[in-house]
């Protein structure tokens, strides 16, 4: 423990954003760091617990009250290899990741956790700039060569740890730059993708081959995956969204969010869009019907595109603005949470079911919706109509695309529809094929995504090799 009296001395202290009316004129990320003084101060915050609970609320099992207390007394190096040895990414949790560790934080027991996620970011950011972040080439080669369909999160994860174990490892990805999701899903404004860049370069370096603009199963052949090589890994993550069967939703207008989100990416990264219809909200009232973290992404993008309004539709009741403490933690407990996006201007609904969807023209113009009780019935009479020219669908996502890959390898499938695996082998039914991340779990974040490819990666390298040295 750095500084055993930190907690009871030093209050609670994290990044601030910036000012509402400036950040939604621009695509650029708006959290102003900690100083080094004030992030060290928060690291003494942590009291190194008998039963570190911040362990169990991390997927990755971050070693949190060591590289606390590493920071804490300024050996930001030795605190970077530490961080690194459990998670492969942490520039992008410490951004995006809703921070399961500090609900579990035993200084959460009086709503005042440590600031995990931010010294997190910091040490990592701090290890970019300082150049400690330089390539880990195997020293000796396997000469098994592995496929690894998908870049996201999972997939990246897992590559990288095949790579530095010695594989020859080819990633996959069918659009036109890697990164999956933390490229095409999560806005700029919440993570800018040179971060992204700058791993994909560390990753080359490491021996791992990109072929981008490659979708197995239509442009490439399943069969030639299966002959071309060793092991295959499937980590293409969750994409067949949840769909809102009602009268009117072939209207004009009425999209899924992940058509939406990924044409404002393309624009930020200046890549064609490739579609006939540019999905804009600009002087337009939006209605987003989900009230997740991508409904509140949607939100954030139709503001900075010039939306006259938002209204944010979620059919669960409004949870309780406070949690019980001593019935949720150290679980990730259902509380009322507001998101940056959201404090930016959106008008929320709770409890509300969207009947039908109205148009002119073929175009939307109007929601027909109606309140429901605490038991997700309809009240009578609660009926009502909401201005809407942009619907955007942000309910989540059911489960993987069967059709094309899936249904060409002849995997087996669980009874969500995700391709059925265990979380020790992580084999498919189909010999030397796995599957990680959103894929076989099921839509989930992106500290799960890097779990599971790195818990992959060993069964991948212990069934080629018989043996690993990978981490779990």
């Amino acid at each position: 423990m750095g500084k055993v009296t930190g907690f009871l001395e030093i209050d609670r202290r994290d990044r601030r954003y910036a000012p509402a009316s400036d950040r939604i004129r621009h695509y650029k990320e708006f959290v102003i760091p900690l100083s080094e003084e004030a992030t060290k101060d928060q690291a003494a915050r942590c009291m190194n617990c008998g039963i570190p609970y911040c362990h169990t609320g991390c997927p990755v099992n971050n070693q949190i009250p060591d590289w606390n207390d590493l920071v804490y007394r300024s050996d930001w190096e030795e605190a970077s290899r530490n961080l690194h040895s459990t998670n492969n990414f942490p520039e992008f949790t410490g951004r995006v990741c809703p921070a399961p560790c500090e609900a579990s934080c035993t200084l959460n027991l009086t709503d005042n956790p440590v600031t995990i996620k931010t010294i997190e970011c910091a040490i990592v950011d701090r290890a970019w700039a300082n150049g400690w972040l330089r390539p880990e080439i195997a020293d000796v080669k396997t000469g098994k060569k592995i496929a690894v369909v998908g870049s996201g999160p999972a997939g990246l994860a897992c590559a990288q740890q095949l790579a530095r174990a010695g594989h020859d490892v080819h990633v996959f990805e069918k659009n036109a730059k890697p990164g999956g999701l933390l490229r095409y899903g999560i806005p700029d404004f919440k993570m800018e993708k040179h971060l992204i860049d700058r791993r994909i370069d560390q990753m080359q370096a490491e021996g791992v081959s990109f072929h981008v603009s490659v979708n197995v199963g239509v442009d490439l052949d399943a069969a030639a995956l299966l002959s071309d090589f060793d092991a295959i890994v499937l980590s293409g993550g969750a994409e067949k969204p949840r769909d809102l069967p009602v009268p009117g939703r072939d209207l004009s207008g009425v999209h899924f969010a992940m058509d939406f989100l990924p044409q404002q990416n393309r624009r930020v990264g200046r890549e064609p869009i490739h579609s006939n219809e540019p999905i804009l909200a600009a002087a337009k009232h939006v209605v987003v019907i989900g009230g997740g973290d991508t409904g509140s992404d949607c939100i954030g993008t139709s503001l900075r595109q010039g939306a006259l309004s938002v209204t944010q539709l979620e059919i669960l009741p409004q949870p309780p603005e406070k949690e019980n403490k001593l019935l949720t933690w150290p679980n990730w407990p259902l509380k009322l949470r507001t998101s940056s996006s959201q404090e930016e201007g959106a008008k929320r609904e709770f409890s509300v079911l969207t009947r039908e969807l109205r148009g002119k023209d073929g175009v939307v113009k109007k929601l027909v919706c109606v309140h429901l009780d605490e038991n997700l019935k309809e009240i009578p009479g609660s009926a009502f109509e909401l201005k809407a020219d942009l619907v955007l669908l942000a309910m989540g996502f059911v489960s993987p695309v069967h059709e094309g890959l899936l249904e060409n390898l002849g995997v087996a499938f669980d009874s969500r529809g995700n391709v059925a695996a265990d979380q020790v082998t992580y084999a498919t039914s189909v010999p030397k094929i796995f599957v990680c991340g959103d894929m076989r779990r099921g839509q989930s974040l992106v500290v799960w995504a890097i779990r599971e490819g790195r818990q992959a990666a060993r069964s991948v390298d212990a069934f080629l090799m018989g043996s690993s040295l990978l981490p779990r």
